[in-house]
């Protein structure tokens, strides 16, 4: 495994800790300004709308993790990353949902970080 890769990774895991733990300084720093989530239902969410609906807490994560290893494609400016994960959220009042979905994460590196730019889940129904 390459460094960058390493880093990705960890940034991973840290974006993923940021929502469940409503860091929101780490979330914004690891989120690109243009960053945009496809969610499980089909809508588009940009870097302001999806750390805004957590940071008020219209979206709590309870729980966020890789169920899967963590499948890694690299190119020297790209890294895109894919697995299964387990989502236990509160959406508005509504009560906890517990979802399976693959997740998938684009990073970019931008003047020599990287970045989070798009996110896409896609919810398995069992």
């Amino acid at each position: 495994m390459n460094d960058d890769v390493a880093q990705v990774l960890e940034l991973e895991r840290a974006r993923l800790r940021s929502l469940v733990e409503w860091d929101m300084s780490v979330a914004e720093r690891i989120h690109a300004d243009d960053y945009e989530l496809i969610t499980p239902a089909g809508q588009t969410h940009t870097k302001a709308t999806y750390l805004g609906d957590v940071a008020s807490k219209r979206l709590e994560y309870l729980h966020f993790a890789p169920d899967t290893s963590i499948a890694v494609r690299a190119s020297p400016d790209l890294i895109v990353l894919r697995y299964l994960a387990r989502i236990r959220l509160s959406v508005g009042v509504a009560d906890e949902v517990e979802l399976l979905a693959w997740h998938t994460d684009h990073y970019e590196k931008r003047d020599g970080t990287w970045t989070a730019v798009w996110s896409q889940a896609t919810e398995i129904q069992v």
